[in-house]
């Protein structure tokens, strides 16, 4: 039996855990606010699509009765009211063209609006590969601060053109595009500062918590943006901006990218020394000599296993999640709904509680896949039960307002749970694998990789939703359902992987109880090469090490041979 600690060093190790969990806690709080107020200052365009280019009014079930009581001071959502209808039209005969923004007033404002759409989106996966490979090479905190600071300038400058009368689409095309490279440095950066900071126990369900800040900055983008419109559209792309750069200048002030930065140790090292407290030294101890592995190339990274089928999953999730995101407000602005058409600022609102179904199913993926160890198995179940969510709400969703909002989050609760488990928790633990053999700066470039891929499905939903919405939403539906089928065949081999796994573990839980018990965590993501690679719990105390290595190699055995009986 070990000696017992003195009481000074048992202490100062307590003493130092609670220092630790307090920089975590505030990492989270940090990370969280930063990428909230990335996805906020995306929102402006979706929200302004319906004043730039309007479609004719839609005439009111009863031309005799204006559609709405409702004062133009009444207080925004959620203090006021969710749906405010669109003011009927004075004259029911005259179905001329409202007046727009040139250049989006014209027939073709649809289509240039899906081209401004592509071309942010398309720049932004594009600098997702670049910004990956320096974000592993750059102090994170000056590369994140950077990238917001300087995409919020972008941002504001496309609502300047508003004030300016800049009339010129190639103005508006260049700030869509520079603005959508600076925002590729967010999510890789990111994901590697929580990596850095938090171990794999119960990843999926920290990491399905903290991916709130998506649908937290779609929410709070949309309401800032919607809650200004009526004094001018430029509004709506100004505040965003300013946020956004607000937020850089806390990521620099406070972030601290590294734990070892401050002398704390790894979160892998933490975990596989969760036995005995060797890690638990002073600032001065060893703990605070771990030093960052050289960073991984791309093609490195792209040979991980788990990598391409999961970026793969991505580009056809993302291509569902950001139709959402730029074209829902439109959608909701032209469908009637309970036979009323509502007004753009009501649409805005109502398209938030699109992401609150998507927080829901964020935290639920996570939970779920922590539960199971089968990540992949998570998120194809999601894609598959997203189909008919997508079909019923595009079938039933106009009947009454009720229905529309329940459909909708249900729509997005199986939409985006998959996409934040595969760009959180999977990334996270694949930038952490077995074949890196020690090369641990390898988050934000596997994280670039994954969501850089899925970025390029982004960018192709919101362009061809802006050619076919001209024939009707249905073969805009269509396309998304078959996306998400798509999205989960493409995990069919790490599913039966994950399947003959859990099956292998229901018919013998011995193996569980003879490795040192219950938490263990075994997953087809930690894989190296063709083997399994089982991470075995360091708690010997019942078989010692020697049986408890035994155990494991016969685990890998018993494991090869029921797959290939599968």
């Amino acid at each position: 039996m070990a000696p017992p600690c003195p009481p000074t060093a048992l202490n100062f190790s307590r003493e130092d855990a609670i220092g630790r969990n307090a920089h975590r806690g505030l990492v989270l709080a940090l990370t969280f606010v930063a990428y909230a107020c990335y996805h906020a200052s995306r929102k402006p365009t979706s929200i302004v699509k319906s004043v730039l280019d309007p479609e004719p009014p839609p005439p009111s079930p009863d031309s005799s009765a204006p559609l709405s009581r409702h004062s133009p001071s009444s207080l925004p959502w959620p203090l006021g009211p969710l749906f405010l209808p669109s003011p009927s039209n004075p004259n029911p005969l005259d179905r001329s063209r409202p007046k727009g923004w040139a250049p989006f007033d014209g027939p073709d404002g649809t289509a240039k609006l899906g081209e401004i759409d592509v071309a942010f989106l398309a720049c932004y996966s594009l600098g997702m590969y670049g910004a990956g490979h320096l974000g592993d090479r750059l102090d994170l905190r000056l590369f994140l601060s950077a990238g917001m600071i300087g995409s919020g300038a972008f941002v504001a400058l496309f609502g300047i053109g508003y004030f300016w009368r800049v009339h010129c689409f190639a103005y508006y095309l260049a700030m869509q595009m520079l603005a959508g490279l600076l925002q590729a440095t967010g999510w890789p950066s990111v994901v590697a500062v929580v990596g850095n900071w938090f171990g794999g126990r119960k990843r999926g369900l920290i990491m399905g918590i903290w991916n709130a800040h998506t649908s937290v900055g779609n929410i709070g983008g949309s309401l800032l943006a919607a809650s200004v419109l009526q004094y001018g559209w430029g509004w709506s792309f100004i505040l965003p901006g300013a946020l956004i750069a607000f937020g850089g200048l806390l990521v620099y002030f406070f972030l601290a990218p590294y734990p070892e930065d401050l002398g704390f140790s790894l979160p892998r090292r933490e975990e596989e020394e969760e036995g005995g407290r060797d890690d638990e030294e002073g600032p001065g101890g060893d703990r605070g000599k771990g030093e960052r592995g050289g960073a991984v190339g791309i093609v490195k990274a792209f040979l991980i296993p788990g990598v391409i089928p999961f970026a793969l999953c991505l580009f056809f999730s993302k291509l569902v999640a950001y139709t959402f995101l730029y074209w829902l407000p439109f959608y909701l602005s032209q469908t009637a709904i309970g036979g009323e058409y509502m007004s753009v600022k009501s649409a805005g609102n109502l398209s938030t509680l699109f992401d609150v179904g998507g927080i829901i199913g964020g935290i639920l993926a996570g939970y779920i896949s922590d539960q199971l160890n089968a990540r992949a198995t998570t998120a194809a179940t999601f894609m598959y039960f997203a189909i008919p969510a997508l079909y019923a709400y595009h079938a039933y969703g106009s009947i009454s307002q009720s229905t529309n909002i329940i459909l909708m989050m249900i729509a997005g609760l199986f939409v985006n749970g998959p996409y934040a488990l595969i760009t959180t928790a999977v990334s996270a633990d694949l930038g952490t694998h077995k074949s890196l053999r020690g090369d641990s700066r390898a988050l934000a470039t596997v994280t670039a990789i994954i969501d850089g891929t899925g970025s390029v499905g982004a960018a192709l939903g919101p362009l061809l939703t802006g050619f076919m919405s001209r024939s009707g939403w249905c073969a805009v539906f269509k396309m998304l359902m078959v996306g998400a089928f798509i999205a989960g065949m493409l995990l069919s081999v790490l599913v039966k992987a994950e399947l003959a796994q859990i099956f292998h573990h229901r018919i013998n839980p011995s193996n569980d109880r003879l490795n040192g018990a219950e938490g263990s965590v075994v997953t087809p993501l930690l894989v190296e090469g063709n083997q399994p690679q089982y991470l075995c719990s360091n708690r010997y105390s019942q078989v010692g090490p020697a049986n408890a290595a035994r155990t494991c190699n016969e685990w890998q055995r018993q494991h090869a041979r029921l797959s290939t009986e599968w």
